[in-house]
């Protein structure tokens, strides 16, 4: 058995003539990082994966995801566009054992697969078993059922070293392989991920509502300073793009 944790960082477009937001609904969120580590069955890392990819939905890095990430222009503009990046995380996860996908809540799922489709690439090779970290980590600290954990809350809370920046793919892969070692126990049973982004034969459930002061206080958390009005807006989209669309059985956890 192999598990594979990864975490993505996202780019969304940026009108500077307006000074707001804009986005492609069919694919809001267009990958700019991936970052991955390996653990073989003892949870050990075995191998690591990293690579900037060269947006072609929206060209320049949008302002707020430059200062959260500290992603530049520069550090995608030679990098490889999303179907070679692809092949060569799928190259990194391919394996002649069983693997299974480890993820700090199901929304780096959900885009990964948004992303696959909207350039129409193939899933072949690609485990559809994962294991969603930050869910059996909220269960773990006794969280208040539909409150989740934040990854370094978690890592805070497990008195884990945190000698890497967050809010960077790679570094937060190896932050959530951290916590499933810490948090692993026999009693984690893996699911099964089913993406189906057009799915409209659902009947509407109620909507739920968000509590956005309490994003954006751990927004100010991670920043540690205060927002502004357009970085409130811009999180507020990310947010609403995010919930448009229900593609596993299972509720979703926008990563924290």
């Amino acid at each position: 058995m192999e598990y594979i944790v990864f975490d993505l960082e996202f780019n969304q477009g940026f009108d500077r003539k307006l000074n707001k937001t804009v986005s492609d609904e069919k694919c809001p969120f267009e990958i700019i990082q991936i970052g991955a580590v390996k653990l073989n069955s003892k949870l050990e890392i075995i191998d690591r994966f990293n690579t900037f990819i060269k947006p072609s939905i929206y060209k320049d890095v949008h302002p707020f995801i430059k200062k959260m990430t500290g992603i530049s222009n520069d550090d995608v503009k030679d990098a490889p566009y999303f179907s070679e990046a692809f092949d060569l995380f799928k190259a990194f996860m391919k394996s002649k054992k069983n693997t299974i996908l480890c993820v700090w809540g199901n929304g780096d799922l959900k885009e990964l697969y948004r992303n696959i489709k909207y350039y129409d690439l193939s899933t072949d090779n690609l485990s559809n078993t994962y294991i969603n970290v930050q869910q059996h980590a909220s269960v773990y600290f006794n969280n208040p059922t539909g409150k989740s954990i934040g990854l370094q809350n978690a890592i805070t809370l497990l008195e884990l070293n945190q000698d890497k920046s967050y809010h960077n793919a790679l570094n937060d892969a190896y932050y959530t392989s951290l916590v499933f070692k810490k948090i692993y126990s026999d009693k984690i049973e893996t699911k099964f991920y089913s993406f189906d982004v057009e799915n409209k034969s659902k009947k509407p459930t109620a909507k739920r509502k968000i509590n956005y002061d309490s994003i954006f206080n751990e927004f100010k958390k991670i920043l540690n300073r205060d927002l502004n009005n357009d970085e409130k807006k811009i999180i507020h989209l990310a947010y609403k793009m995010g919930r448009k669309s229900k593609p596993t059985k299972d509720k979703t956890d926008m990563k924290e």
